[in-house]
């Protein structure tokens, strides 16, 4: 109905069908019926339409079949809405006034912009200085715009994501960054740099001083210059597992970062290294692997295998929302048991947390393994 304020679409006047009662109701709860059709009949700017009928105890009567709203303020008053409509009416001229470029996402997100009513016009000034600024280069700490502060924006990040793709050019957004966490990347503004953690296994194999042991942080930019001489790294998602990591020769080990792998993408001297993840041994584990190897095809699970779950049986977990999703780029028997904790073959949402493995356990399976980096 909202949206016919925008688009002038007539809706009125409207027949709405009514379901009468049936000839046995009528028979057995003549009263109901009556008391019924009196209230119908009753209620103010409905016009009823009724349809006669003749019954074999009670002779020839007729009942409301159908109710007819003539215009637009019969139907507001009727559902009580009018503060509503009111609202909507306001919303509806601002965008009129300020951002024609968005009735068409007004008038297929009616209530969408109704709950948001009391901030649309911050929303529209933010479109408008977007429309004047595509793709700034600055943080949005750093917007100007009068009444509109950072978390404003933060909080609004969904809705504002729907307006700006209607009213940016297609040049002022990058498509490759989705989600509320891509707002930033997808219009152009500066991004907090990412960190990313990471710890020599072998300290022969560095091309800078560090201190024996250290856990070394640094933004994304820099890590992908990096290049140390390894021949291998294990990505480990727990972080005291990533902190306890023995040494490996020609090795490194880099802490997890769940599904965010994009700037680690940027490391692609990571290319000629084995690359091994050692995730938990659940669904999610499982997406995260399938999420590196959009980044690294190459990258290999270990202690993730159905072996090791079903020998630490004694230590497994439940896992409180499993993913359920289909993961392409799983191994035939990592997908193998990925289908089964899907499907809860080996029991309800089973989960064994990385955590819980025993150090020789870790040990036997790394087994000190390395080569020389591709020439």
């Amino acid at each position: 109905m909202l949206a016919s304020l925008v688009t002038g679409e007539p809706l009125f006047p409207k027949r709405l069908p009514i379901r009468g009662p049936k000839s046995a109701d009528i028979t057995e709860r003549f009263d109901e019926v009556r008391n019924w059709a009196a209230a119908l009949r009753a209620m103010p700017r409905v016009r009823i339409e009724e349809r006669a009928f003749r019954h074999r105890l009670l002779g020839t009567n007729s009942l409301p079949c159908a109710a007819w709203l003539d215009g637009m303020e019969d139907a507001v008053a009727l559902l009580g809405k009018a503060s509503d409509q009111a609202r909507f009416e306001r919303t509806l001229e601002l965008t009129h006034r300020h951002q024609p470029v968005l009735l068409e996402w007004l008038g297929k997100r009616p209530l969408a912009a109704l709950e948001r009513a009391g901030d649309w016009e911050r929303l529209l000034a933010v479109v408008a200085w977007m429309r004047e600024h595509p793709q700034p280069g600055i943080y949005l700490r750093q917007m100007d715009v009068p009444g509109v502060h950072t978390k404003f924006i933060e909080k609004h990040r969904g809705l504002l994501s729907e307006l700006l793709d209607c009213a940016l050019p297609e040049t002022a957004i990058d498509g490759n960054q989705t989600g509320a966490r891509r707002f930033e990347g997808r219009y152009g503004f500066r991004t907090k740099p990412e960190r990313i953690r990471f710890r020599m296994l072998d300290a022969s194999c560095a091309n800078f001083s560090f201190r024996p042991m250290a856990d070394i942080e640094t933004d994304a930019a820099t890590f992908a210059k990096l290049e140390p001489m390894v021949s291998q790294a294990f990505i480990v998602e727990n972080e005291i597992n990533f902190l306890a990591f023995p040494d490996v020769p020609d090795s490194m080990a880099i802490f997890g970062a769940g599904y965010g792998f994009h700037d680690l993408g940027e490391a692609h001297w990571l290319d000629n290294c084995r690359l091994r993840y050692w995730g938990d041994i659940d669904t999610h584990g499982f997406a995260i692997l399938d999420e590196l190897r959009t980044h690294f095809p190459h990258a290999e699970s270990f202690l993730m295998d159905r072996a090791t779950l079903l020998g630490c049986k004694q230590l497994w977990g439940r896992e409180q929302a499993p993913a359920t999703r289909d993961l392409p780029r799983l191994s035939a028997a990592e997908k193998s048991l990925y289908e089964d904790l899907c499907a809860n073959r080996l029991g309800e949402s089973v989960r064994l947390e990385q955590e819980r493995i025993g150090f020789a356990q870790v040990r036997k399976a790394i087994g000190g393994e390395s080569r020389k980096p591709h020439p």
